[in-house]
């Protein structure tokens, strides 16, 4: 790998999420070596992704090259490798590119999407965790509004504007607004010899109301501005089957659906070569103290969404969003100094700064503990929080032109097929 020898330390690092960049800014030029190792050259800012998906950013905009964020410093180093497995007993991992021993290794390789066993869904079902997934998304529904327009008849063209959205979380939710909004404000422009009205979106969602995780304000909100916008919402509805063409369900609900796109939840992304006993089998999280070491490995720490950390607060671990995982990769940056150092480190204890979802222009739910709110109030503090939240100067200046161009025009001027998609070659 090329990685110089030093008298300092070595911690590897594996995933440039928001755990692993919170980390590695707060160890700069540091007595330390920090070794970051991961597939993509570049941190996602996932929040947004569904904003890709639909048109309205383009993946640079959200996407910031891992290496400028180091770049000045002297003792963090970047390679692009995929990690393989981990041999604890000694001391080292193997990648892509060979192997590399380490002090402290942390694990930082978060969430990946879980489609519960549907090994069909799995196959034909559109995922979005990445960028590469997010283009392929929007570019599936661009094509398929084109596929529209030379149908040979109605029953085909109504698969082709069909759009299901499984998963009735924050991504969901968002995406079937940015959707709706497509097909509002765009379709009638654009497509002339299409009636919009015949562009449905379906959410599905298995409990009994959108945003599980948030209030039932947030909910109910939600419900009313997507009812607003056309969405056709389905509680307590799960995907039985998806063969690609159509959409089976637990219900007598069938739909005749070219684009299926899967947000109905993730598992955790782990590393082989741990024993088992250190990985939650129901999560596939790491299990971890309140320091983060993962159980059984005092030199091997988890952070963020591959961390399952039991506190009272927590039961059953902390939420898989960005929060926790930020927080944690700060606060393990001065907990690993003062381990090196001998000293006891701090415990972590998750500040948690609310929940919130856009559902589309002026619409918003946000849960700030018992302050709960909705609509454009709501709908401007998540722009501010996640323009604020953006890594890079360029891409919070970016972002904001983007939507400030989008909401005058009532446009999304990122609809464009640069790389067309064929659901048989995913």
């Amino acid at each position: 790998m090329n990685i110089p020898e030093s008298q300092f330390p070595r911690i590897v690092v594996v995933g440039g999420g928001f755990a692993g960049v919170n980390l590695l800014k707060s160890l700069k030029n540091k007595p330390v070596q920090v070794v970051l190792l991961d597939k993509r050259n570049y941190h996602t800012f996932q929040p947004l992704l569904y904003q890709v998906s639909s048109s309205g950013l383009e993946p640079d905009s959200i996407a910031y090259p891992l290496r400028k964020i180091i770049n000045k410093s002297d003792n963090i180093f970047f390679r692009l490798a995929e990690v393989l497995s981990i041999s604890a007993e000694n001391n080292s991992i193997e990648t892509s590119i060979g192997n590399l021993t380490y002090d402290y290794l942390v694990l930082a390789t978060g969430t990946k999407t879980n489609y519960f066993g549907n090994s069909d869904v799995e196959t034909f079902s559109m995922p979005m965790k990445t960028v590469p997934q997010a283009l392929n998304i929007r570019s599936l529904i661009l094509q398929n509004l084109e596929k529209a327009t030379i149908a040979k008849s109605v029953e085909e063209r109504h698969a082709f504007l069909n759009f299901v959205i499984v998963g009735g979380g924050p991504t969901g939710v968002e995406l079937a607004g940015a959707i709706a909004e497509l097909k509002n404000n765009i379709v009638p422009k654009d497509y002339h010899d299409l009636n919009a009205e015949d562009m449905q979106i379906h959410l599905l969602e298995g409990s009994e109301r959108l945003l599980p995780p948030m209030s039932k304000h947030a909910s109910e909100k939600a419900m009313e501005f997507l009812d607003k916008l056309g969405v056709q919402i389905h509680c307590n509805t799960f995907v039985k089957n998806y063969d690609g063409k159509k959409v089976e369900t637990n219900t007598d609900l069938e739909l005749e659906s070219e684009t299926l796109i899967w947000a109905a939840g993730v598992t955790g992304n782990p590393v082989k070569g741990l024993a088992s006993e250190s990985l939650m089998e129901r999560t596939n999280r790491y299990s971890v103290n309140t320091y983060n070491q993962v159980e059984n490995y005092p030199n091997i720490f988890a952070l963020g969404d591959i961390a399952y950390m039991e506190t009272k607060a927590y039961p059953k671990g902390h939420p898989q969003v960005a929060q926790p995982a930020i927080q944690q990769g700060q606060l393990f940056a001065k907990n690993i100094l003062k381990l090196i150092a001998n000293k006891p480190m701090k415990e972590f204890k998750y500040s948690d700064k609310g929940s919130m979802a856009t559902i589309g222009r002026n619409k918003a739910v946000v849960d700030l503990g018992a302050l709960k709110f909705a609509g454009f109030f709501a709908w401007f503090v998540w722009m501010f929080i996640h323009l604020m939240a953006l890594v890079g100067f360029r891409n919070r200046v970016v972002v904001f032109f983007n939507w400030t161009y989008n909401y005058i025009n009532f446009d999304k001027a990122a609809r464009l097929i640069i790389r067309p998609f064929n659901k048989l070659n995913k």
